[in-house]
């Protein structure tokens, strides 16, 4: 399926990773509205492509506005990005969390089937699948999240599915696992960044050190979606989708240091522990994504940190 000149929808697209989603389609020529009530997204995020795009202050959770705008844009494919994506923030206000992230889905999902929407490619999390009891962890792997913000995914994920085999509304969901990069607002290497510019000889680091992540550059993120819109068999499918550099916390702490420049002025503190709902080792099987959407990351992890390092101190630590 070309994106060329076709009418396609990102909520949340002033967000993290949808703004670069947004680029990557104005890029690629299609006609893109952006949705975004801007409660966690940033206007400035849309920078790059704001003289390309149609953009309205939108909640997920006002069925009325939402149907209107995708009837009257004709939207013809969704990006699904739209939702509280804070797992502390989940825990503290677990209705908010709910109502965005499975009321906001359902909403989509049925406007979409009043609008005869052609695909809809939804942004779920690797927090569907809590604890590992296996690694790495592929799509077979039980579905036990630990977290409001996990739980509040994997049902809307859940009704994708549903409505995919009901309605016919075809539905694909990208597990997203940690991912990085420029315009990143907060998670653990931008929390890095900003405490070494604050004290360069102190870095405290929550929990043990031993949490294992795989961590995703942002446009290789971005263009996973992408290769899930274009793909036309990629339907009533969940792909897991990461960077392929399963790493610790202690290693990543240690890292960023080296990149900052810190190394033996730093020194590294742990608090032993972390915040509920957390996740001890978090590590992508991402061979499904790589042989039935061609997906191949190609940002390396030291790479894809010292641009995140760069944008950082041009765009936040002026």
């Amino acid at each position: 399926m070309r994106l060329k000149g076709r009418k396609v929808l990102v909520t949340g697209g002033a967000g993290f990773i949808a703004s670069h989603l947004v680029d990557l389609l104005v890029g690629k020529g299609a006609e893109v509205t952006v949705i975004d009530n801007l409660k966690d997204g940033r206007i400035e995020n849309l920078e790059k492509s704001k003289d390309k795009i149609c953009f309205y202050k939108v909640d997920v959770r006002d069925y009325e506005e939402v149907n209107k705008i995708i009837r009257e844009r004709g939207i013809r494919i969704i990006f699904h990005f739209a939702a509280n994506a804070n797992v502390p923030y989940s825990v503290e206000d677990p209705k908010y969390d709910f109502e965005t992230n499975v009321l906001g889905t359902f909403n989509l999902l049925k406007t979409c089937v009043d609008n005869t929407v052609e695909k809809i490619i939804y942004a779920s999390s690797a927090a569907v699948y809590g604890e590992p009891e296996y690694t790495p962890i592929d799509e077979k792997h039980p579905l036990n999240p630990i977290s409001p913000y996990g739980a509040s995914k994997l049902a809307g994920e859940k009704l994708g599915f549903a409505y995919y085999h009901t309605y016919g509304l075809p539905f694909v969901s990208m597990r997203i696992f940690n991912t990085y990069g420029p315009r990143q607002p907060r998670y653990v290497m931008y929390d890095f960044l900003k405490k070494l510019k604050h004290n360069p000889n102190k870095l405290e680091v929550l929990g043990t050190g031993e949490q294992i992540r795989d961590y995703c550059y942002v446009s290789d993120m971005a263009n996973a979606f992408i290769l899930a819109a274009e793909n036309e068999g990629a339907i009533g499918e969940a792909f897991n989708v990461a960077g392929g550099n399963p790493i610790t916390i202690k290693e990543l702490a240690e890292l960023m240091v080296r990149i900052m420049g810190l190394e033996g002025n730093t020194k590294i503190y742990y608090t032993g522990k972390s915040w509920k709902g957390d996740i001890i080792r978090l590590v992508a099987d991402i061979n499904k994504v790589k042989k039935v959407l061609g997906f191949k990351p190609r940002i390396g992890l030291e790479e894809g940190i010292l641009e995140l390092k760069d944008w950082f101190e041009k765009v936040v630590h002026k």
